[in-house]
């Protein structure tokens, strides 16, 4: 079920909190470049998750071993330590982070958080995947990416937004359908 469209009202006002959104989806859709997009023109903080990620995550994943439950609940709770920090600070921010379980999601939802899922076709991704350099994830591990993906709910806090369209698209995207501007907070 995809989940129902909130406008910006109906969101930060509503769910209370500095608002803070996560950029999730696979590896290869798209969330480093949304989400410096976006922190861009709203004037807002920006993390990239995969940077939290402890050094033996990335060295599994580099191997070409999928992450466990238990590899990543360490790297998520240094994620939600970031938006924590942020909110009480009353800093806006924008973060990465795959969140392809439901389990995850709820490990990082407060109020003011909403997720922004980038949703594309396997084709895509494995495009990307196959073109993306320097990167620590390989292309073998999209299959087991997609495998773990549990779309949204329509009672999570957030929008699934196409990542077959140009990251400009998407943010504006993002943008219209939160009705976001530089100056909202």
């Amino acid at each position: 079920m995809q989940p129902t469209p909130h406008s910006a009202a109906e969101t930060f006002a509503a769910f209370g909190g500095t608002p803070i959104l996560v950029v999730m989806g696979v590896s290869g859709s798209g969330k480093s470049t949304v989400a410096a997009l976006l922190a861009e023109q709203l004037g807002w903080d920006r993390q990239e998750g995969d940077e939290l990620h402890p050094a033996a995550n990335v060295a599994k994943m580099a191997s070409g071993q999928p992450l466990t439950d238990d590899d990543r609940w360490p790297w998520l709770d240094r994620i939600a330590a970031w938006i924590d920090a942020h909110q009480v600070a009353g800093r806006p921010g924008v973060v990465t982070c795959s969140a392809l379980k439901r389990e995850y999601r709820t490990r990082l939802a407060r109020r003011g958080v909403m997720f922004v899922h980038l949703a594309g076709g396997r084709d895509t991704i494995a495009h990307r995947l196959a073109e993306r350099k320097g990167h620590y994830m390989p292309p073998s591990l999209l299959g087991s990416q997609f495998q773990t993906l549990e779309p949204l709910d329509s009672d999570e806090a957030g929008i699934v937004v196409d990542a077959r369209q140009s990251p400009g698209a998407e943010v504006a995207e993002i943008l219209e359908r939160f009705e976001l501007t530089r100056s909202t907070q």
